[in-house]
């Protein structure tokens, strides 16, 4: 017999696998980081997408499935990536650069999820809860990328005085 909440479930999996990549990414931007500030961001974050994919895991129990409990390989290597990038370039910009990147992919999975017609308006809500605290922390990773590239340009030679 089939889980009528099957597509539900598969949905929220998909979230909980990309949000447990991004608990692991912002766990090891903390370590890579020099600056304390951003270590202690880092850290936060990390606990916070933890919590994030809990909360959804709880949503896929409730509809009878089994939640997703690793990340994605396919994100481990780009992790592997950052830290050889990281380690030749040896600065913070690079990693709250890449942090933005992934942000701003998960942010869109999670509104490709709610604009699925498919899903049941519980699951939409669970994912409409998620996404608001995702999307605060994309906003503000991006704004921080946002002006530590201006302080790069504006530190540049060329840059207008």
């Amino acid at each position: 017999m089939t889980n009528p909440n099957a597509h539900d479930i598969k949905v929220l999996n998909s979230l909980i696998e990309t949000t447990l990549d991004s608990a692991d990414g912002y766990g090891e931007a903390a370590v890579e980081s020099r600056d304390p500030d951003y270590t202690s961001l880092f850290e936060r974050r990390s606990i916070e997408r933890q919590q994030v994919a809990d909360d959804l895991s709880e949503a896929v129990r409730g509809l009878g499935g089994d939640p997703e409990s690793k990340g994605s390989i396919l994100a481990k290597a780009h992790r592997a990536f950052l830290d050889v990038k990281h380690a030749l370039l040896r600065n913070d910009d690079t990693v709250v650069g890449s942090i933005d990147s992934g942000e701003g992919f998960i942010a869109a999975k999670f509104e490709r999820a709610l604009e699925d017609v498919s899903i049941s308006a519980t699951t939409r809500e669970t994912i409409r809860r998620a996404y608001a605290l995702v999307k605060a922390d994309h906003d503000e990773v991006h704004d921080l990328n946002r002006s530590l590239e201006g302080q790069r340009d504006a530190s540049n030679p060329l840059y207008p005085q």
